[in-house]
């Protein structure tokens, strides 16, 4: 999918989309291939703020340079494009939850980090303290729900394509305060 077709999917599934600097052009693609893309990976940021979430979320920080996913879905259900392409967001995850997104299948418990993800997925990080307690508004989980959606229309994939960032790799917990099977529930009833 080309920068102006996810731009257009995100804002035909009726998202607001807000356009942040040269984000089509800004990417990590000297670090490795983009692609195949093969699914979408939810997060949360640890942040908060809008401004500073979508800040950081551009430019990274140290240790790890931005972009850190293609869109930010802020409290207020507003998606930021950020960059296109391969971004820094998903990191090594489990070869075998890779299959299981490729063929939409039930996931296995992701217990390798042997495979890159940056290169396989589409990332969404969302503005989150991701403590269990900070809360998700109701606009920020049809943004998610939606923006999630908008990629499987494109590709013809089903909610099976799309995966938390704890269902990748071994440690992680995001996104954190609600659950993804309850998400892909919500992406499976928009698809139809």
């Amino acid at each position: 999918m080309s920068a102006s077709s996810f731009l257009k999917a995100l804002k035909t599934e009726g998202l607001t989309v807000v356009q942040v600097g040269d984000w089509r052009d800004h990417n990590r693609n000297h670090k490795g291939p983009w692609g195949p893309v093969h699914g979408v990976m939810i997060h949360h940021t640890v942040t908060k703020g809008s401004a500073r979430t979508v800040e950081i979320c551009r430019k990274g920080y140290e240790g790890l340079p931005g972009p850190l996913c293609q869109g930010v879905i802020t409290k207020d259900g507003k998606v930021h494009l950020v960059g296109y392409g391969r971004a820094n967001h998903a990191g090594l995850g489990d070869d075998d939850v890779l299959r299981a997104v490729i063929a939409e299948k039930a996931l296995p418990r992701d217990n390798e980090s042997n495979t890159d993800g940056n290169r396989h997925f589409y990332g969404f990080e969302c503005e989150n303290l991701g403590d269990g307690d900070d809360p998700w508004p109701a606009a920020q989980l049809e943004a998610i729900e939606r923006a999630a959606a908008a990629v499987c229309r494109h590709h013809g994939w089903n909610e099976r394509s799309v995966i938390g960032h704890l269902e990748w790799q071994p440690g992680k917990v995001d996104p954190r305060g609600f659950s993804m099977g309850s998400m892909r529930e919500r992406i499976r009833d928009r698809l139809k």
